[in-house]
């Protein structure tokens, strides 16, 4: 990859982050709502021994959720000022404006998932035990990535169009599950969720991989097009 593209790259991530740090959504709303979101789950399976288990799937939810509205709001500012728009007819290198939208989005759920999984603590009784820090940490960076180029690509393609509101969870969902299945495995042998060792955690990491690796090169690829049309 040119230098040049990994510069702009760099210049739209930073522009992301800029505008996220003016607005301040991401710690006003998006952490609120999900934090809420596990209040309520913890409320609907009560205390005890299932709520421990069910941990690592619940916080992987709330991420998905909170992906929905971080993209759509990613989304929402770049059309209703044709900054998008401005952005392709000024020349940008589509590969460039997907890497550095989905850079951006990534460390915004980074700094999401942090705050869950000490949630995830608090309200679930779940226990990070020591070998499974490195399993941990991996599997929310491949997650995070896979997340990161999955809302970005559908972000791109529904914005603009009628009821994007509602057409970007009918979009992204069902593609997510993957990442929503293999996020949930590596976390709970991370854990030790029901005795599960931290090895098996592994292949759903080279899961998480695999996914991230294919859907960014997808995206870098089709992005241009998604957003001309």
């Amino acid at each position: 990859m040119s230098a040049g593209r990994l510069r702009a790259a760099r210049r739209i991530a930073v522009k992301d982050l800029l505008v996220e740090r003016r607005s301040r959504v991401l710690v006003n709303q998006v952490l609120p709502f999900s934090g809420l979101v596990m209040v309520v789950f913890a409320f609907a399976l009560g205390t005890g021994g299932v709520l421990e288990r069910a941990a690592p799937g619940l916080m992987w939810l709330a991420v998905l959720f909170s992906t929905l509205i971080t993209v759509q709001r990613s989304f929402a500012i770049e059309t209703a000022d044709g900054a998008l728009e401005s952005l392709r007819v000024a020349g940008i290198d589509p590969v460039a404006l997907f890497l550095g939208k989905a850079a951006a989005l990534a460390v915004e759920l980074i700094a999401l998932i942090t705050v869950l999984l000490g949630l995830a603590v608090v309200l679930y009784g779940a226990e990070p035990r020591a070998e499974g820090v490195v399993l941990l940490v991996t599997t929310a960076i491949s997650a995070t990535c896979g997340l990161a180029a999955l809302g970005t690509i559908y972000g791109g393609l529904a914005a603009g169009g009628p009821g994007r509101e509602t057409l970007l969870p009918l979009l992204i969902l069902p593609v997510a599950a993957p990442v929503l299945i293999g996020a949930t495995r590596g976390v709970e042998a991370a854990l030790g969720t029901d005795r599960t060792a931290v090895s098996e955690g592994w292949p759903w990491v080279g899961l998480l991989t695999v996914f991230a690796v294919a859907v960014g090169v997808s995206g870098a690829l089709a992005f241009g097009t998604l957003i001309e049309d």
